[in-house]
């Protein structure tokens, strides 16, 4: 079961921005984490040189304590600037004043943990003792700079990324909206010519008086309405899908019982053309509030779906109240990969059927504009039940 709830409609213009703005967003954080990593480094590594000249300074005048006290049979002396530490070869450690003994022996300098060590090789000058130790405390000032630059920098780089990645999605998606835009163009071009000829078609055909016509004839004249009609709804469609937004919106009261009543004459001949058992249950006076010409584009698009993609000598239920109306076939389903962008717009559920995959968009645009609540289930070849929940409170 697929359910739609005023969600947002997936659009190729859409889907193209969204996966060029991860590429954008993915491609240019790892750049900044490179370049803070690299930043990240160079500050660490001049905090560690800085400490490697104090203490090798230091180690030349203490190094010569540490050998005296082996000749004189001294206590292992302390340093006032630094704690400091004797470890054996196996890199135990033999005297030690250091607060940390766990040491990276790989470095000459290294920063473990809060401590900064720097390493001394003894070489056999000290008896038992290989390395000598220096150990001072982090005082983080060297982080506190690079955070401060990150931010800093970091405020002035997104804002030249944002920049170019505006001007980059204008440019992309420029090319699109050009032709979105003749594409358009065209159609409202189309729709315009196509409604006086319709419109005179179906209008000429209702006049006809049939009980003096062969029934070949009958059967021309029909197959001739049933295209008529079909016409116009696809003109209904088209003009709604690029005109909806100038259109001007009426909400009023609507009696869709019977409103649905008089859109399901409408679609007659087709039922009849494919031998499709209809049936229903509409309660009297159920009244929604709603633009009249969007609630034709509502049920029209769900009737005639519900015949196009059905099998001949099958069935279609109607059922209304003041929750809901639900509308139930025996065509041919909804493949299970499909279903989920069904109401997206160009998507057809059978691409052997004609249709311009316009109708179910527009019953999701209009749901969504008046929070109107679509649940669809439906299953290959035994059919499809699609329910309309109104809210009342619009």
């Amino acid at each position: 079961m697929l359910a739609l709830n005023a969600t947002v409609i997936s659009s190729p213009e859409f889907k193209s921005l969204r996966a060029f703005l991860v590429l954008y967003t993915v491609m240019w954080l790892f750049i900044l984490s490179l370049l803070g990593s690299i930043y990240y480094d160079y500050e660490k590594d001049i905090m560690l040189a800085e400490h490697r000249l104090s203490m090798q300074l230091v180690n030349e005048t203490y190094f010569e304590e540490v050998q005296d006290m082996q000749f004189f049979n001294e206590a292992f002396p302390p340093h006032i600037a630094y704690d400091t530490a004797l470890f054996d070869e196996n890199k135990k450690p033999i005297a030690s004043f250091m607060k940390d003994n766990t040491i990276n022996f790989d470095e000459v300098i290294s920063l473990d943990g809060k401590y900064v060590h720097f390493v001394v090789p003894l070489g056999n000058s000290v008896k038992d003792a290989k390395y000598l130790v220096y150990e001072t405390l982090d005082n983080r000032l060297w982080w506190k700079s690079f955070v401060k630059d990150i931010l800093i920098y970091g405020l002035f780089a997104f804002a030249f990324i944002t920049l170019v990645g505006i001007y980059l999605v204008k440019l992309f998606l420029r090319p699109m909206r050009e032709s979105l835009a003749l594409l358009d163009n065209f159609i409202k071009d189309t729709t315009h010519e196509l409604n006086t000829p319709v419109a005179a078609i179906v209008a000429n055909i209702e006049t006809i008086d049939k009980s003096n016509l062969e029934s070949k004839t009958v059967k021309k004249i029909r197959r001739v309405d049933i295209a008529a009609r079909t016409i116009s709804n696809i003109y209904n469609d088209l003009t709604y899908l690029v005109l909806h937004n100038d259109i001007a919106v009426k909400n009023e009261d609507i009696n869709v019982s019977t409103f649905l009543c008089e859109r399901v004459d409408y679609f007659h001949i087709g039922l009849e053309q494919k031998k499709i058992k209809f049936t229903r249950e509409v309660e009297d006076n159920v009244i929604v509030n709603i633009d009249k010409n969007k609630m034709g584009r509502l049920v029209d698009n769900i009737i005639s779906n519900a015949i196009k993609y059905n099998k001949v000598n099958g069935s279609i239920h109607i059922k209304l109240n003041t929750k809901c109306l639900c509308v139930k076939d025996t065509g041919i389903g909804i493949p299970k990969d499909k279903i989920n962008c069904i109401f997206e717009r160009y998507i057809r559920a059978n691409d052997s059927i004609g249709g311009f995959g316009i109708g179910l968009n527009i019953v999701a645009m209009i749901a969504k504009e008046y929070g109107i609540k679509i649940e669809i289930e439906s299953e290959e070849n035994i059919g499809t039940e699609l329910k309309l929940y109104w809210n009342l409170n619009n």
